[in-house]
């Protein structure tokens, strides 16, 4: 097995892994600032194996994307081998189980060619917390960052930095300290104190870098609104959800959240809202305008590719499905299943595709040997495979459905099965009941949901 091996743990400053804030636009914004290495927020494996990884050509970047199209999890070569992804153990829940920890951590460090870490709160006791990590060292993990305090204490408790010393004498892998910003560190130069104090080889820096993130610069911190300025200029370069980005903002903000620009951030609805609030309205359109050329180059690229490599046998038309043009639970779809019944053909094969470059999809359909798709690109699966079976009825001169096409057979057949329910209902009842109670029941029934026959 090959180890990558280019992330070191040893003297270093580190942004640490912080929920909703350490996104792709923090994380990059640490590392301008003289971060060494950023963790991203704690994510659930199962959200991971959900995703779908993909190249996102218009902003440079890697996308993991859940199925509801949400991005989980976005990076970009900028921060190659500074980055380290963090999967969650539901906080310190795992500190009470520490069998599950070596099992966890022995089989990633087996599974994977990456250097794998752990991050830990204290004991009660500092044997327990020292015996703890001696047992975490023994998996083969890389480094061991520790959070000076127990699970139950807030960040107004004292850091127990005699803790994180007593762990930094008694392991040989490196120890990343963490929990200073309260007691020690608010500027570049009290990193070092913190770090002399727990005797640690790296430092972890979370709120005091999440208020502003210039703590990692040598020179002393940028003013707060230069840097809140370099922050937004990545969120929109990088076309993060306005929701996380005024998180991280009015976390810089802080105290300054009632002035009537921190009540305007607040206020704010969309990314372009906020540029606005900061005065940079020019950036936000001219950015935006940047990825809607590159946008529409890669499409017409990949257009152009696609009408090279396309199968020239596939009938095609522009053609889209739009549900208020049918009666209510009829689809093209199901006319072209009926037709296909009514002719003894085989039942049609649909095969759908999604374009990497905006995740949209097509799709083609197969009918009696031949291929019928639409040209344009939809936002679902259902939406691509309807256009596919439109594009086949109008060559056939088949009924699609539509509700300007008149008298629908299908819309008749469903009321025939749903009166054929209704009938054999109302017999096995009239068999199950006594004559004496029919009249009660009929009467009765009148305020029944029966389910609406389409029209």
């Amino acid at each position: 097995m090959t180890v990558n091996t280019q992330l070191c743990f040893r003297g270093k400053k580190i942004l640490a892994p912080m929920v909703r804030v350490g996104t792709l636009p923090m994380r990059l914004l640490a590392l301008d600032y003289g971060a060494d290495i950023v963790y991203c927020e704690e994510l659930i494996d199962i959200k991971m194996l959900q995703c779908k990884r993909v190249i996102n050509e218009v902003l440079e970047t890697v996308d993991f994307v859940a199925p509801n199209e949400r991005v989980v999890f976005r990076t970009c070569e900028r921060e190659r081998h500074h980055v380290v992804f963090q999967m969650g153990g539901m906080g310190a829940a795992l500190l009470s189980d520490p069998d599950k920890i070596e099992s966890i951590l022995t089989t990633l460090v087996k599974g994977i060619c990456k250097p794998v870490t752990c991050k830990i709160r204290i004991l009660p006791s500092v044997e327990d917390t020292v015996n703890l990590v001696k047992r975490i060292e023994k998996t083969g993990i890389a480094a061991i960052a520790v959070h000076g305090r127990k699970k139950e204490e807030r960040p107004q408790h004292p850091v127990h930095c005699d803790v994180i010393k007593a762990i930094s004498e008694a392991v040989s892998i490196p120890v990343i300290a963490n929990g200073g910003s309260h007691d020690f560190i608010k500027d570049y130069t009290d990193i070092e104190t913190f770090q002399k104090a727990t005797a640690a080889s790296s430092v972890m820096i979370a709120r005091a870098a999440m208020w502003n993130p210039s703590i990692f610069r040598k020179e002393g911190l940028f003013p707060l609104k230069e840097v809140m300025q370099d922050y937004i200029k990545y969120a929109v370069r990088y076309d993060n959800h306005y929701t996380n980005t005024k998180y991280c903002l009015c976390q810089m903000l802080r105290e300054q959240l009632e002035t009537p620009q921190g009540k305007k951030l607040h206020a704010a609805q969309s990314i372009q809202e906020i540029c606005e609030v900061f005065e940079m309205a020019d950036f936000y359109e001219e950015t935006t305008a940047i990825f809607k050329a590159k946008k529409t180059s890669l499409e017409t690229e990949t257009q152009d590719e696609d009408d090279q490599m396309e199968d020239p046998d596939v009938i095609k038309m522009a053609v889209r499905f739009d549900k208020r043009e049918y009666p209510p639970q009829i689809t093209p779809k199901m006319y072209l299943l009926e037709w296909c019944r009514k002719e003894k053909h085989p039942q049609p094969v649909y095969e759908t595709v999604q374009r990497p470059l905006d995740r949209l999809f097509s799709s083609v359909v197969t009918v009696a040997e031949q291929k019928y798709k639409s040209t344009l690109w939809e936002k679902s699966k259902k939406l691509a495979e309807q256009a596919a079976a439109i594009v086949c009825l109008r060559t056939l001169g088949v009924p699609e459905g539509k509700l300007c096409e008149g008298e629908n057979h299908l819309i008749n057949k469903r009321k025939r099965q749903d009166q054929e329910c209704l009938n054999n209902r109302d017999h096995r009842e009239d068999l199950a009941e006594p004559s004496h109670k029919k009249t009660n029941f009929i009467e009765e029934t009148s305020d029944v949901d029966v389910p609406k026959i389409p029209r």
